[in-house]
């Protein structure tokens, strides 16, 4: 499955608006897509396993609804350990903050309130609604 076929699939799974990254060329490509719209991206990393990062999809899945002027990416650490280890992650959860392909904020543990505030501080500072990314 492609890159765009995944994204079609997630978005088209339960309504969710989190996508799940399976490999690392599906994250560099919606990281390239996001900075070239200037779309920031909340990634959420944690694991199957991890009961603290698995109570956090809810409040995650809710701020994607939310806020549809961002990207909201899930990444499994134990599924994409290559960038995983190329951002540092070492708990789940981490959360990161990502604009014009740098991280700009890294938040780690299970705290919703603040993972709220990150997300709708950078929120106030995009500015109007951008586009959703489009898949053709």
């Amino acid at each position: 499955m492609d890159v765009q076929q995944q994204q079609q699939q997630q978005r088209g799974v339960g309504n969710s608006k989190v996508v799940k990254v399976e490999k690392e060329e599906a994250w560099d490509l919606f990281i390239s897509q996001a900075s070239n719209e200037g779309r920031p991206v909340v990634a959420h990393f944690g694991a199957s396993w991890c009961v603290t990062s698995l109570s956090m999809n809810y409040k995650f899945e809710e701020l994607a609804q939310t806020h549809p002027e961002m990207l909201f990416l899930f990444v499994d650490v134990d599924d994409v350990q290559s960038v995983s280890s190329k951002l540092g992650v070492k708990a789940m959860p981490t959360f990161f903050l990502i604009k014009g392909e740098e991280v700009v904020k890294k938040m780690v543990g299970a705290n919703p309130d603040e993972l709220k505030k990150m997300v709708d501080a950078s929120a106030e500072s995009f500015g109007a609604a951008a586009p959703d990314i489009v898949v053709e």
